[in-house]
């Protein structure tokens, strides 16, 4: 057979599906936008009453990159607290524990559980503290995040982490190495991305369908109460007006719900 004859014979396999990366472009819009939206100004959303929400920055970011979202919660109210990232690169095992630490000591100070708004590679490690320490998490909100698969993602991306994975296994403090994608070293960690999800922890996943990095379809964690979806790019999405909507409603759903269930006990214990 020719080698068209051939071609056309071969079975047709489904192309996989490629991020439209040049979308993020939207930034910068996705930010004046924002700032123009009577949402970032407290409008339409719960206020916090002093509850608690930790902030988990995502792939090759740093808590720097949620601060216009930290203030804005601040501001309804809330006491926030950073993961203490400078950059997410790190063995997940260890970026957990650390998270871990910072969750037990804000659950100490407030008596109360806290809620974590993670963004990208954020929203997986919140899911993995959820499964691990429901005690100390009241309800997780994900942006973006690829919950049902971690490498669906832009081949861009998915270089990147290739290269970090190269300098941790250079010897550099600080970065996963291979062994944290796929061996031993992080395995209860990829683990608990389909174990099942705390009854009393609540779960709320916002994604784009056109973000431009993750496969948007790796956003809807079956194990989620609720699936919103926004119009937004993938590092926009921490500055996004729906995006805000979407998690002071979540956030106020979490106090709401987690306030009923401390007040069940308290009678349960009269």
């Amino acid at each position: 057979m020719f080698p068209l004859q051939l071609l056309q014979a071969a079975p047709r396999l489904p192309l996989p599906h490629i991020p439209p990366i040049y979308r993020e472009g939207r930034f910068p819009l996705e930010a004046a936008s924002l700032v123009r939206d009577p949402v970032f100004r407290g409008e339409g959303v719960p206020r916090g009453e002093g509850r608690p929400v930790l902030l988990v920055p995502g792939f090759m970011a740093g808590d720097g990159s949620l601060a216009v979202m930290t203030h804005w919660l601040r501001d309804l109210g809330y006491r926030t607290k950073s993961a203490g990232i400078r950059l997410n690169v790190n063995c997940s095992e260890v970026a957990c524990k650390g998270i871990e630490e910072r969750l037990e000591c804000l659950t100490e100070r407030y008596g109360q559980r806290v809620a974590i708004v993670g963004q990208s590679r954020g929203g997986l490690l919140a899911r993995a503290l959820a499964v691990t320490r429901p005690d100390l998490v009241s309800g997780i909100v994900t942006l973006g995040s690829p919950l049902r698969s971690m490498f669906a993602i832009h081949p861009l991306v998915a270089a990147q982490v290739g290269v970090v994975s190269l300098i941790g296994m250079a010897g550099r403090a600080g970065f996963f190495r291979l062994a944290c994608l796929n061996g031993d070293c992080c395995e209860r960690f990829r683990d608990t991305m389909h174990a099942p999800f705390p009854d009393d922890v609540r779960f709320v996943s916002i994604y784009s369908r056109s973000d431009g990095i993750v496969n948007w379809r790796a956003c809807l964690d079956p194990d989620a109460d609720e699936h919103v979806e926004v119009q937004a790019s993938h590092c926009g999405m921490s500055m996004h007006a729906a995006t805000y909507r979407a998690v002071g409603q979540a956030l106020g759903d979490f106090a709401r719900r987690d306030g009923d269930g401390e007040r069940e006990q308290y009678a349960e214990a009269a």
